[in-house]
């Protein structure tokens, strides 16, 4: 008889986003994403920091300022470097990521051919950036989900 409380496939992408997540060193906001394809195998994942070679502690990571002060200029989004990490096709594939796309990675996402974004929360919902991510998803055929887990708690004891 097999096991029946195993995870199920969107708690396990979801998981693995949200591990990558702890990668962040942003110490507002950390996001992970998780791109898989048709045959649920993981061809990428990523999570919001600065660019390879841009040393994180001589990079600015406040939120306020002048605009060269602050990490917007600079990080680059969770989604874009699971984009970025892949080394083969994202044609078709599913992005898990746990925070909603912004407008800039929504570009990303619908270019590289991934078809579905599964995502855990959406805080700015009512941003310009928000809505302009979901007007081109519905206008490229990207289907949105929001992940809903099944009252799951997953424990890892490293």
């Amino acid at each position: 008889m097999k096991r029946e409380n195993y995870i199920h496939w969107d708690a396990y992408f979801m998981g693995i986003a949200m591990l990558s997540a702890q990668r962040s060193k942003d110490n507002h906001t950390q996001v992970g994403a998780c791109i898989v394809n048709q045959d649920k195998k993981i061809v990428s994942v990523g999570y919001n920091g600065m660019p390879s070679g841009c040393p994180d502690d001589e990079m600015p990571w406040e939120r306020e300022g002048d605009f060269l002060q602050t990490k917007y200029p600079f990080v680059c989004h969770a989604e874009l470097n699971a984009i970025l990490n892949s080394a083969t096709s994202l044609k078709n594939c599913t992005l898990y990521v746990t925070l909603f796309p912004c407008n800039e990675c929504a570009k990303a996402i619908i270019q590289s051919g991934i078809r579905k974004v599964i995502f855990a929360e959406n805080k700015y919902a009512d941003s310009p950036q928000t809505i302009a991510a979901e007007q081109m998803f519905r206008l490229a055929g990207v289907s949105v989900e929001t992940y809903s887990p099944a009252n799951q708690q997953i424990t890892l004891n490293l």
